[in-house]
């Protein structure tokens, strides 16, 4: 009997009306056994006497007696079902804070795997072995383990909350649709789930989205804090050469200056040396013939006297130089240091320079493609068909006033506008007496007369009379350029709020507007100028930028 007990599984010893184990089991006529207290009260309550199994009706209430057989194997049932949770207990820890109980332990709660709804009762994993083998309880729906498992029956209905209701968005039961919500629009929970999963899916895929383009804006940022750096070092780098060579320049004109004004000392007191040490010889030679008069002035020997005046021709003094017109002139210094400072200003010339073309290099990475906008040109001005050249035509043609368009003076704006960053656009001037280049903020005046000024929302240079240049800031400024550009570079750091103008050919910057404050989009902006009777025909060219 024993060794039965391991082929035993519990749903045998269960009865089919309480789903629990046999308590005083008994049979009915037709072999289908149950507890007597469960047969008994379910035919008290009922009209007729048939089996809740098999569905046989008896004619006559049978008598009912304990079968001592299965009731023997139901206790030795229990005694090894208990002796194995009593071991299986042992070895399994007790539920954690946190953790779902198992409802049906009486002693030490254990860890709950999965509750029932139709039960209202969370199971370990002993207790919840009869909801996986007997066929009746295998029909119960099974979750995950949850407390407050009376959250989800229906409080009026006390039954489990197994449909949605999207009309008053609200969990109900299988009667409220007939009872409480008629007329509103149902689907099963799970339904429901299945889709707000699938919303929550793509939500999820859209933050995902947006984690994902943040992570790449925080690459960008880091890659451009890096450009930022290498750039800062090359500049540190190429600005330090400059200062040493400067420097060093300074210093070797310093050392040439000194070394020529002690030489220039040096000769000045030789000379003197050698006129002193001259001088000297010839005092030497007077104060001796001066002794000799002197003795000669005091002899008693008349003869002596005489004869000594004749043979040294005392009245006569040894030969000597005409100092009247000799002298130490003080050597001059001023020549020396000017033409030192000339020197050190030719090294800084041409070390400007260098700074200069390596400057105009790396505005001209940031070359953008500019065309013109023909919405924005006055009616007199004539554009390539590619939008690449303008220049005036004294004819006005017939166009459209639209709000964009200039309708007095003779310019127009770039197709292209910029709003941040840097851009950087090449405009051949060649042949021209007169012009305007610059750039123009978006809300600038287009109709009637315009202040060229940054305060009206205009940076820009211009030449008049062929050799008149002036950077229009507030107040304008005259340019004195070292020589006629043929190709004007315009280069802008929105962000930093610069402007600045070089002359390609030269390398040479023209001018520079900063601390400027741009709020509005930027827009490229030309002036060919009136035609003046054919002087000033030659178009403004937006050239390609070859960087040299």
């Amino acid at each position: 009997m024993a060794a039965a007990n391991y082929l035993l599984s519990e749903e045998q010893f269960l009865c089919s009306i309480c789903l629990d184990v046999f308590t005083d089991p008994v049979s009915a006529p037709c072999g289908h056994n149950f507890c007597k207290n469960c047969i008994t009260v379910h035919w008290d309550t009922n009209d007729q006497y048939l089996c809740p199994m098999c569905k046989e009706v008896f004619i006559t209430r049978p008598e009912l007696r304990v079968n001592t057989f299965i009731s023997e194997m139901v206790a030795q049932f229990r005694q090894s079902a208990q002796q194995k949770a009593s071991s299986s207990s042992s070895e399994r820890q007790a539920s954690k804070p946190g953790e779902v109980p198992c409802d049906a332990c009486t002693g030490t709660k254990l860890k709950a795997l999965k509750s029932c709804l139709d039960c209202l009762v969370s199971y370990c994993e002993t207790h919840l072995e009869p909801h996986l083998t007997a066929s009746r309880l295998k029909r119960h729906q099974l979750i995950d383990p949850v407390e407050n498992l009376e959250g989800r029956m229906c409080t009026k209905h006390d039954k489990p909350l197994e449909l949605f209701c999207k009309t008053d968005q609200t969990c109900v039961c299988m009667l409220c649709p007939v009872l409480d919500h008629k007329m509103h629009e149902f689907v099963p929970l799970k339904e429901e789930c299945e889709g707000k999963k699938a919303e929550l899916g793509k939500t999820e895929a859209e933050i995902q989205q947006m984690i994902q383009k943040r992570r790449l804006k925080v690459q960008e940022i880091e890659h451009l804090v890096d450009l930022s750096k290498e750039g800062a070092d090359r500049e540190i780098a190429e600005g330090v050469q400059v200062f040493t060579s400067l420097k060093e320049s300074v210093e070797r004109g310093q050392a040439e200056l000194i070394d020529t004004i002690k030489e220039k000392q040096k000769t000045t007191e030789q000379q003197a040396e050698a006129f002193i040490k001259e001088l000297e010889q010839e005092i030497s030679e007077l104060m001796k013939r001066r002794t000799e008069v002197e003795q000669l002035s005091h002899s008693e020997d008349h003869l002596h006297l005489l004869q000594s005046i004749q043979s040294l021709n005392i009245h006569h003094p040894p030969p000597t130089k005409d100092w009247t017109e000799v002298s130490v002139p003080p050597p001059s210094y001023e020549g020396t240091v000017v033409r030192a400072v000339s020197q050190l200003e030719e090294t800084l010339s041409k070390e400007m320079k260098k700074l200069l073309e390596a400057e105009l290099k790396r505005v001209q990475q940031y070359a953008e493609d500019v065309t013109l906008d023909p919405d924005t040109a006055h009616p007199e001005l004539i554009l390539s068909d590619e939008d690449k050249r303008v220049k005036h035509g004294d004819v006005t043609k017939t166009l459209p006033n639209n709000p964009e368009r200039f309708s007095h003076c003779a310019c127009v704006l770039g197709k292209q506008s910029f709003s941040s960053g840097r851009f950087y656009y090449e405009v051949q001037v060649t042949g021209k007496t007169k012009w305007t280049l610059g750039v123009a903020r978006e809300s600038i005046n287009r109709k009637g007369l315009i202040t060229l000024r940054p305060e009206d929302g205009f940076w820009s240079i211009w030449l008049r009379n062929g050799n008149k240049y002036k950077a229009l800031d507030g107040p304008p400024v005259r340019l004195s350029l070292k020589s006629r550009p043929q190709k004007v570079g315009v280069f802008v750091d929105y962000e930093d709020g610069l402007v600045s103008f070089y002359d390609v050919d030269a390398a040479a910057l023209i001018y520079s507007f900063t601390g400027c404050s741009f709020t509005e989009k930027l827009f490229p902006y030309f002036s060919p100028w009136l035609n003046d009777g054919g002087k000033n025909s030659a178009p403004l060219i937006i050239s390609p930028v070859r960087v040299n």
